[in-house]
């Protein structure tokens, strides 16, 4: 049902810029889509880092209660 409906979306597209004879290439030429800017880049990056950070913080604090042997009741034989 999506994918029905993305498609008649992007039919009444096609049909709404042929009507107003506005061509799609007109928005290309005013920007580049294809390039990634140094802000994207530096974003991306920025949030790799952050995941990394959490992810060796939380790795730290499961490995340490692990090995605590507090936690751990021995088993008692009856």
């Amino acid at each position: 049902m999506r994918v029905m409906t993305e498609a008649a979306t992007q039919q009444l597209y096609a049909a709404l810029l042929t009507v107003f004879r506005v061509t799609p290439t007109d928005e290309r030429d005013e920007r580049d889509r294809g390039a990634v800017s140094l802000e994207q880049v530096l974003w991306f990056v920025a949030v790799g880092v952050g995941v990394a950070v959490i992810a060796g913080i939380l790795w730290t604090r499961i490995r340490d209660t692990a090995e605590e042997n507090d936690n751990v009741n021995q088993p008692v034989a009856p």
